[in-house]
């Protein structure tokens, strides 16, 4: 399984997928998404990440995510 940084909190986030996942007994799911904003920036997100924004974020609001490394 493969991992993506969170934009957010920086945390390595499991991406589910892939062959590896396909022929697991314990199949593994994603863990965060790509968030398109309406300033045009995009962000991949863990969902804690994604809870704590505001209704309408910006890629301002992603920058004041606090970093966990």
């Amino acid at each position: 399984m493969s991992t993506e940084k969170c934009d957010g909190c920086g945390a390595d986030v499991p991406i589910a997928g892939g062959i590896a996942n396909l022929w697991s007994s314990n199949p593994q799911t994603t863990g965060g998404m790509t968030l398109e904003f309406e300033d045009g920036s995009e962000h991949f997100l863990c969902y804690a990440c994604i809870e704590q924004l505001p209704d309408h974020p910006s890629a301002a609001d992603v920058a004041a995510l606090e970093r966990s490394e």
